[in-house]
C-alpha cells in the first residue's frame, strides 16, 4: 500500500506540482479541482490523498493518471509537428487524433483479457468507466465548443453532442442448431461528438458506445418461430417479455461490447453505420448455475453451447449494422434538447436469417445546452 501511495503521489506531482505532505495539498491546484480532473468525488479523492483507499482504488487511480500523462505527451509531440509554439489545437484534425489515442487506450485497458478478474467484486470498475472518463473529465474533452462553431451557427451536429442511453431494452432469439438461447440488450451508454476532422460542415456525429447484453437460456428450448412472425419481425408478446420474471428463462452469460457509431445528418433523417470494436463474454457463476439446474450434464451442455456462440455466432453481431434512417428529433437543429430520441429500425442477421428490431437512443446529458447565436459582426 505504501508503494502504491508513493507512486500515486509521484505521478500527480508531474501534473500538479510540488506536494505538501503535512497539508496534503499540491502546488498548482486544489484537491477539489484535481478530483474533478480525475473524475472523482471529493470524498473519493480524500481517501486517496490521505492514504486510506484500497489497493484497487490506488491501482485504478494510477492507471488514470498514466493515461493523462500519455495524452499530455502526445499532445505536446503533435503540437511540435504542427507548428511549434503556435496555437496548434486549431489545426484541422487534431481533435480526431487525440480521441483516436484515447480510443486505443480504452481498448487496451478495458478489453484486456482477465483485467477484471484480478480484483474482488467490491473493487471492480464499471465496464464503461474508461469511456466515462474520456468524455467527462477536463483533460480530454473531445466535444466541439460554442466558440468553434461557424458565425452563422449552421453546424447541425452541435446539439447532438453528449451522453445518450438506450430508451428500452430489446431482445433477439439466436438462430442456431439448438434452440433455447436469447440475446437481450439491457444497457447502452453512448457519448456522441461532432466529427469535425472528417466533415467541416458538421453533419457527421461519432458515437462511442458501451453495450451490455445478456444471454438467456429457455428451459423449454422453444423453436425460434415461437418468437418471430413470418415477416421476421418479433412478436409483440416477446417484445414485452421480461426474462427475469419468467422462471422458464435463466441468465447464463453477460456480454460487454464496445461499439463505434457514425451518424450522418441528411436534412430530416439520420443515417447510422458502425461496427463492434471489442467484446468480452462473462459466464454466469458456476455455483449459481448449479443452484438453478439439477443436472450437471445440462450445465455442461449450456456452457459448451455458449463457447460455440462466443466463437461463432457473436461474429454475426460484429458485422456492420444494417439500419433504416431515423427521423431527426427536430427539423430546427437548435431545438434539440435532453430527452430527444433517435430511433433506428435495424436488422440482425445470424446464420443467414435476418430479424428486425428497433433501437432507440435518448439524449440524457446534452453537452451544449445553450443555443448558438449568430455573430453580430
Amino acid at each position: 500500500m505504501t508503494e502504491l501511495y508513493s507512486d500515486f503521489i509521484h505521478k500527480l506531482k508531474k501534473l500538479f506540482g510540488k506536494f505538501d505532505e503535512s497539508h496534503k495539498r499540491f502546488e498548482k491546484s486544489s484537491n477539489s479541482e484535481i478530483a474533478r480532473e480525475l473524475g472523482y468525488s471529493d470524498a473519493q479523492f480524500s481517501r486517496l490523498i490521505n492514504e486510506s483507499a484500497t489497493a484497487g482504488e490506488y491501482q485504478r487511480a494510477i492507471q488514470s493518471i498514466d493515461r493523462i500523462l500519455m495524452v499530455v505527451q502526445l499532445e505536446s509531440e503533435l503540437g511540435r509537428k504542427l507548428g511549434g509554439t503556435r496555437d496548434w489545437k486549431k489545426h484541422p484534425g487534431w481533435l480526431g487524433a487525440t480521441v483516436l489515442v484515447v480510443l486505443l487506450l480504452i481498448l487496451t485497458i478495458i478489453w484486456r483479457p482477465g483485467s477484471y478478474q484480478e480484483l474482488p467484486d467490491s473493487e471492480k470498475s464499471p465496464r464503461d468507466n474508461m469511456l466515462k472518463w474520456t468524455f467527462e473529465t477536463a483533460f480530454i474533452n473531445p466535444y466541439v465548443k460554442l466558440d468553434d462553431l461557424p458565425e452563422d451557427c449552421n453546424y447541425p451536429c452541435y446539439k447532438y453532442q453528449g451522453k445518450w442511453e438506450l430508451k428500452e431494452g430489446y431482445k433477439i432469439p439466436f438462430f442456431r442448431e439448438r434452440n433455447g438461447f436469447h440475446y437481450s440488450a439491457t444497457e447502452v451508454n453512448m457519448y456522441a461528438r461532432c466529427m469535425s476532422e472528417k466533415d467541416p460542415k458538421g453533419k457527421i456525429i461519432e458515437g462511442y458506445e458501451y453495450q451490455k447484453h445478456e444471454i438467456w437460456y429457455d428451459r423449454r428450448e422453444l423453436p425460434i418461430d415461437s418468437f418471430i412472425r413470418k415477416d421476421l419481425a418479433l412478436k409483440d408478446f416477446y417484445k414485452q417479455l421480461d426474462f427475469s420474471l419468467d422462471n422458464n428463462f435463466v441468465k447464463v452469460a453477460t456480454v460487454h461490447t464496445f461499439f463505434r457509431n457514425e451518424f450522418e445528418i441528411d436534412s430530416l433523417v439520420i443515417h447510422r453505420s458502425g461496427k463492434v470494436i471489442g467484446r468480452d463474454l462473462e459466464f454466469t457463476d458456476q455455483e449459481e448455475l448449479e443452484e438453478l439446474f439439477s443436472s450437471k450434464n445440462l450445465i455442461k451442455d449450456i456452457l459448451s453451447e455458449l463457447n460455440r456462440i462466443a466463437t461463432n455466432r457473436l461474429e454475426d453481431f460484429s458485422r456492420p449494422i444494417t439500419c433504416e434512417p431515423a427521423q431527426v428529433p427536430s427539423s430546427n437543429i437548435h431545438l434539440i434538447k435532453d430527452g430527444d430520441e433517435m430511433s433506428f429500425n435495424c436488422q440482425l442477421t445470424t446464420s443467414r436469417l435476418a430479424m428486425n428490431y428497433t433501437k432507440t437512443f435518448v439524449l440524457k446529458d446534452q453537452y451544449i445546452k445553450n443555443t448558438c447565436r449568430v455573430s453580430s459582426n
